[in-house]
């Protein structure tokens, strides 16, 4: 049920994105219930298990546009941890990669959105490839 509640969401969006003239390449839809990413494309649809804000930290919920992408981004506030393949959204919050593989699918995070490198690099690649103007970011509970 939360799975159709997830697509159905992304169509309403997508709809909305191209009523208003946006040109929509990338749809990014991050589920926090369910530890889950969507990502569409013109021609495809991914689904991956994602790790929030757990306890304490929280992850902002809303639609967003990325304004910065770092192939390797050391964060200055939780000791130089690394975050590779970095999709920045909001105010320091991005999509990046993680090593702690194992806590995927469930609230681990100091509040980015983490997921497996191989998708993390892809996901970059293909928000570079399309341009951050073209990718729409919704992060819902």
């Amino acid at each position: 049920m939360a799975r159709f509640f997830v697509m159905i969401c992304v169509v309403i969006f997508a709809i909305f994105m191209l009523v208003v003239g946006a040109k929509a390449e990338v749809f990014i839809t991050i589920d926090k219930s369910d530890q889950t990413m969507f990502v569409e494309t013109l021609n495809d649809t991914y689904e991956w298990p994602i790790s929030t804000g757990r306890e304490g930290y929280n992850t902002p919920s809303g639609e967003y546009r990325p304004y910065l992408l770092k192939k390797i981004h050391y964060s200055k506030k939780y000791d130089n941890a690394p975050m590779p393949w970095s999709i920045f959204f909001h105010e320091g919050y991005a999509i990046h990669a993680t090593y702690d593989i194992h806590n995927l699918g469930s609230p681990a995070s100091h509040g980015c959105v983490r997921l497996a490198p191989r998708e993390a690099q892809w996901l970059y690649r293909l928000v570079k490839d399309e341009g951050s103007e073209n990718t729409f970011i919704y992060i819902h509970d």
